[in-house]
């Protein structure tokens, strides 16, 4: 996609460079249009180097490519951030008196602003006002946020987080594929206990459930995220999108995956799913000192909520399952996928391969999507959104098939 990014003179600029290398890693075209103001917090050099295209802020440069309006044209979509209250003013009024005001005024692709100023200044009648009248005309707002802002100050007008950002933009590009669709999703470890202080677990972070959220939730589906044991600041992002449970152990997932599945048309298991606990456990700290012999665990195994899932299933439902392997070589994964599928009855298999250093805790995956039939759908493999939004295609191709 064609981005353009624009930058207004506020301090927040510098976080605006972390969003820009996040549209260019994401593999988008962007072009970075600073205000001079801006250009005193950071220099074209890095806008530049970041973006891989030339910066200026003049509307007399690249006059034979008409570069004043050809930028507008051409966008994908537009992102002011961080926006002052004299940007907002000017976008009222329509002042295009450098290269970002005529870009503005030359798109008609959606327009994304992120807020980014002092209290006081974001509060005033002028600003709200001029707020009120851009979301009228359909421009998009996100944040500003409640924090720490420069100087001695706190409070609202603090610019939100370029990975936050970055989700709402993705989710402005994204197809519309999936509006109105409920969608469940589980994602993490579960925990099984073994006393109060330790337990059996796994090493998934829950990112790519996580991220399987954020996708359809930008394709406009209504999402429920089951959280097995998820670090708060990987569902930040979506606290205010996305219906969060959040459970520990398997017993605790099945329970909530059996009140929510009724209502879901799509289920997307993602969550890695303990196959055994501790038949006993203690109600008290095992402790070495109060046995003479090294303690040995009897475990039970736990039910399977994915079977359980497709031999309740609705007719309308559609059911996808994941696993982790070890394995040696691609066929060998999709020889375990497709025995797992067998036995699972699902509607596709999500297949991934895990080590010590791939798959769990990363940002990347790899994904063997297989049908109902075993047959490939499809192999992708990049970041964890990236993956997750393969795996929403095949969805979305599956329904419409």
């Amino acid at each position: 996609m064609n981005i353009v990014l624009g930058v207004t003179g506020g301090i927040a600029a510098y976080k605006a460079v972390l969003l820009a290398r996040l549209f260019v890693e994401a593999g988008h075209e962007l072009h970075v249009v600073p205000t001079e103001n801006a250009l005193r917090f950071v220099g074209a050099p890095t806008w530049e180097a970041i973006s891989r295209n030339p910066v200026t802020t003049s509307v007399h440069d690249d006059v034979p490519e008409v570069r004043h309006v050809a930028l507008g044209q051409r966008a994908d979509l537009v992102v002011v951030a961080p926006a002052t209250a004299n940007t907002l003013a000017k976008m009222t009024v329509g002042i295009a008196e450098d290269l970002l005001g005529t870009t503005l005024l030359a798109t008609q692709a959606p327009v994304l602003v992120a807020p980014a100023m002092h209290t006081e200044m974001w509060q005033h009648p002028s600003t709200q006002h001029n707020v009120a009248v851009l979301r009228g005309r359909g421009v998009h707002f996100i944040g500003p946020e409640s924090g720490r802002l420069t100087g001695n100050d706190t409070g609202a007008g603090r610019m939100t987080e370029p990975q936050q950002i970055f989700d709402r933009a993705i989710e402005l590009l994204s197809p519309d594929d999936l509006a109105g669709t409920r969608v469940l999703v589980t994602a993490g470890g579960t925990r099984e206990p073994i006393d109060p202080v330790r337990f059996l677990g796994n090493r998934s972070s829950g990112r790519q459930g996580v991220e399987i959220a954020a996708e359809a939730v930008a394709r406009g589906a209504e999402v429920t995220l089951i959280a097995a044991n998820i670090e708060g600041a990987l569902l930040s992002g979506l606290q205010h999108r996305v219906k969060i449970v959040s459970v520990g152990s398997a017993a605790e997932l099945e329970v909530v995956v059996r009140a929510e599945a009724s209502e879901a048309e799509v289920i997307v298991m993602a969550a890695a799913v303990a196959d055994y606990r501790v038949a006993e456990v203690a109600q008290g700290k095992m402790r070495k000192e109060d046995r003479e012999e090294d303690p040995v665990l009897r475990l039970v195994q736990n039910p399977d909520i994915l079977r359980g899932l497709v031999d309740r299933r609705t007719d309308a439902q559609l059911i996808i399952g994941f696993a982790a392997e070890t394995v040696e070589s691609e066929s060998e994964m999709l020889e375990r996928g497709r025995r797992k599928l067998a036995r699972k009855g699902c509607d596709m298999l999500a297949v991934n391969a895990v080590s010590w250093t791939t798959g769990f805790e990363s940002d990347r995956n790899e994904l063997l999507v297989l049908g109902a039939e075993g047959q490939l759908l499809s192999t992708t493999s990049g970041t964890k959104r990236e993956t997750a939004r393969a795996l929403l295609d095949a969805v979305v191709a599956a329904r419409s098939a």
